[in-house]
């Protein structure tokens, strides 16, 4: 199995900025992309950012292009989203995503094998 353990979460004014963490452990798995998505209350759950995992190509929903950044150290098996210039839109519970199916994008959470358990941030206005 698995485990994708998140971190980084927490309040924050609009216009400030937060780092989450997603590092993976358990058993060896072949990791194609990892990425982010995120659930607001009453709303589905939604693509914000992916890495393929070998060539560092991202991709990013419309939304937080420009403010959010998504990076992964292979070391650590860990990624991270930068998270810059916050909006109280952005406000969500965090969940990241480990693939391990080679597809040409990642913005699907069917393409996901494995989750983390979310790490909520919340933007104040």
């Amino acid at each position: 199995q698995v485990q994708l353990v998140e971190s980084g979460g927490g309040l924050v004014q609009a216009g400030g900025s937060l780092r989450l963490s997603c590092a993976a452990s358990g058993r060896t798995f072949v990791t194609y992309a990892m990425g982010w998505f995120r659930q607001a209350p009453g709303k589905e759950r939604e693509f914000v950012a992916a890495i393929r995992w070998s060539s560092s190509i991202t991709y990013y929903t419309d939304s937080v292009k420009g403010r959010f950044t998504i990076s992964r150290d292979n070391a650590k098996n860990t990624v991270y989203l930068q998270m810059n210039t916050l909006k109280p839109e952005d406000t969500a519970i965090y969940y990241c995503g480990a693939s391990g199916t080679y597809s040409t994008t990642y913005y699907s959470a069917f393409q996901y094998d494995y989750w983390g358990q979310g790490t909520q941030v919340t933007v104040s206005s």
